[in-house]
């Protein structure tokens, strides 16, 4: 390995402590001309080995994923592979044919997301350096699943680079076999279709899976609305759970559709309506009350530039969904922008709960499910955020 990036005097501590990342003003010299997506060492001043990692200029200039020397090949990936995906079989999810097996930096990829889809590995890399990889990683994949890999599809343009991206497209690394869309999996026992190719992140939400089965705890006979629905996967467990009616909401047609499908798939239509509308503008103009509310909007910022005008986002749209819980209701409420961290959130939650004037108690804190770990020493890989509320 030619290239080393060497460290300040003192900028080693992070990388010491298992830090994923390196940032641009912590490196004093680099060692030739690396391209993007090269693997680079990083040393300290006085050039004593710390990490191996993907290069990229910028803020974040090298995202770690060995803190022992190596040379890269399937054989380390398939190492690394086994270690997460041990970590799956550990979590014993009963009745649910799908989970995520790579979460980034929570499993020492960094830059990298699998998603499991019963027999369909879906690659979505989020750095060259990892995009890089993926015939060494597909090659990992069929030695760690073995006869229950049906194929790889790779789903990376949307989210590289924009200028490596331009030559990139989407499509499969790999095939045992034709993979009929939209492919059927399970959750917990529900049934649920997915089409990677169309659809948004990967093709399903899977960070939820936990706090959707919350959900039924307090959905039998009630009134639910389902809102940023998606692919309706609140709307299922809470139809399932057998309450009296779910309303589901999206701005998107293409995601109410994508609903009905899966309400339909689980033989549970009975009591539920979709409505493709802007959900805020969907809350300010019905006056129907409900018994629990589900509020799981995108990210609202992804940049610290940006979070002020989320908080305030988050904090009308809550306003407006706790105008429309009956006494004894329940929210469920979340953030998925990674810049707006759990204290935020949950005072901005406070103050759309004084501006509505309503009574709240705190039932539970909500985050992203087991199969996307947090990396203890990379906090920054907690992002999911939510509260389950009773509002009297």
């Amino acid at each position: 390995m030619n290239v080393q990036v060497i460290l300040k005097p003192g900028k080693d501590a992070p990388v010491r402590r298992f830090h994923p990342w390196v940032f641009s003003g912590a490196i004093a010299r680099i060692t030739g001309k690396p391209q993007d997506g090269e693997v680079v060492e990083v040393v300290d001043n006085q050039k004593n080995y710390l990490a191996t990692g993907h290069y990229h200029e910028g803020s974040i200039t090298v995202k770690l994923f060995s803190f022992e020397p190596v040379q890269p090949d399937a054989a380390f990936w398939t190492n690394k592979l086994r270690k997460a995906y041990d970590v799956r079989q550990a979590l014993h999810l009963a009745d649910t044919t799908c989970y995520r097996l790579v979460h980034g930096e929570g499993d020492g990829f960094p830059g990298l997301i699998l998603d499991w889809y019963d027999g369909v590995v879906v690659f979505q890399a989020h750095s060259v350096g990892m995009h890089l990889e993926r015939t060494d990683i597909t090659e990992a994949l069929k030695q760690v699943y073995g006869s229950n890999l049906k194929a790889v599809y790779d789903k990376s343009r949307e989210t590289l680079p924009e200028r490596y991206a331009q030559n990139v497209q989407n499509g499969y690394l790999w095939q045992r076999e034709d993979i009929a869309l939209p492919h059927p999996v399970l959750e917990n026992g529900h049934t649920f279709l997915i089409d990677w190719e169309t659809g948004q992140k990967t093709g399903f939400f899977l960070d939820q899976r936990e706090n959707r089965q919350l959900l039924t705890r307090y959905a039998a006979g009630k009134r639910v609305l389902n809102a940023f629905c998606y692919s309706g996967g609140f709307s299922v467990y809470a139809l399932a759970a057998e309450a009296g009616l779910v309303h589901s909401v999206d701005v998107s047609e293409k995601a109410i559709r994508l609903v009905e499908q899966n309400v339909a798939a689980n033989g549970r239509t009975e009591g539920h309506a979709a409505y493709a509308e802007d959900v805020v503008k969907y809350l300010k103009t019905h006056d129907q009350q409900y018994d629990v509310v589900v509020l799981d909007p995108p990210a609202y910022a992804k940049s610290m530039d940006a979070r002020h005008r989320a908080v305030q986002g988050y904090k009308r749209l809550n306003v407006e969904g706790l105008k429309h819980l009956a006494p004894g209701g329940i929210l469920f409420t979340f953030s998925c922008s990674q810049v707006v961290d759990r204290e935020l959130f949950y005072n901005t939650i406070v103050a759309a709960a004084i501006e509505a004037g309503r009574q709240v108690r705190v039932l539970h804190h909500l985050s992203q499910g087991p199969d996307h770990p947090v990396n203890f020493f990379h906090p920054e890989g907690h992002y999911l955020k939510g509260l389950v509320l009773y509002v009297e």
